[in-house]
């Protein structure tokens, strides 16, 4: 017997569970009842899910074509996936702080899906927050001012930290290879427009975007840390606590997350596929 789609929302502002569906046996039917989903809710949970690595992949290939990253290692056998390791005894270092997935990619992200093997028993939750949400709260005179100003992102801070260093030298479950790209600056819109919903989303966030466009760091800063206190206040968003075997799905065109790093302790295993994205308009 089939079981019906049942959709529930996360939040107030963001986020939805999806129950009644296998992710490895998706009718087209079903797989549209998701593509609409995730248009109105941005982030979208699935639990009880058995998936082998290529069902993953086959999955998140029905939104486009996967990236295999410049600088994070992915497995050997699937270049697109990438294995993300949190050992016991360990602080977790990958995804801390507020950011959307590779803004500072002249084609950004579309969309992140990840996986759950081994889970915390507490702590390790990923927070997410609404940036269409973020750019309605701000007032007229403001909306002004950003629309049609541009900010530049780059990599260079974010993958050049001490952490960073290690995961270089091999020295952690997650690595790194040098690229060039680590230096690039690309531009785009502060405020960019979703290509499916045409609504308008904030598009800058603190780990990537490091100054406005004709502007130099230090004068950008004032306006930049408000807007990276205002995208990420807690009516914005969700919090999705992780149990084994979910999959947790999120559009990095209208997200920023935060992996939260409160379990020490505990080792954490998570696959993370990545779907290629459009230059923001």
């Amino acid at each position: 017997m089939t079981q019906e789609i049942s959709i529930r929302k996360l939040s107030g502002t963001l986020g939805a569970e999806i129950t009644g569906v296998a992710l490895n046996n998706l009718s087209n039917e079903a797989f549209d009842t998701i593509c609409n989903a995730f248009a109105d809710h941005a982030v979208l949970v699935f639990k009880n899910q058995t998936l082998t690595h290529e069902d993953q992949i086959a999955f998140a290939r029905r939104f486009g074509d996967l990236e295999v990253h410049p600088i994070v290692n992915g497995m050997d056998e699937h270049p697109e996936m990438i294995r993300m390791l949190k050992p016991a005894g360990e602080s977790a270092s990958f995804g801390v702080g507020w950011h959307t997935d590779n803004s500072f990619f002249e084609k950004p992200s579309l969309g992140s899906i990840v996986y759950s093997h081994i889970v915390p028993p507490e702590g390790g939750d990923t927070l997410f927050a609404n940036q269409y949400v973020a750019y309605e709260h701000l007032s007229a005179g403001m909306k002004r001012l950003l629309d049609g100003l541009n900010a530049v992102h780059s990599a260079k801070y974010a993958y050049t930290s001490q952490s960073a260093e290690e995961k270089y030298a091999g020295k952690t479950a997650i690595t790194y290879r040098r690229s060039e790209s680590v230096y690039d600056e690309v531009t785009h819109p502060v405020v960019r427009t979703h290509p499916v919903t045409g609504k308008k989303a904030l598009y800058v966030n603190p780990m990537f975007t490091i100054r406005f466009e004709d502007m130099s760091e230090e004068e950008s800063k004032p306006l930049l840390n408000y807007l990276f206190e205002h995208c990420v206040r807690p009516e914005f968003g969700c919090r999705v606590n992780w149990d084994p075997n979910m999959v947790t799905m999120w559009d990095n065109r209208c997200v920023q997350h935060y992996a939260v790093d409160d379990y020490q302790a505990h080792e954490r295993l998570l696959y993370r596929v990545t779907v290629n994205g459009d230059k923001p308009v």
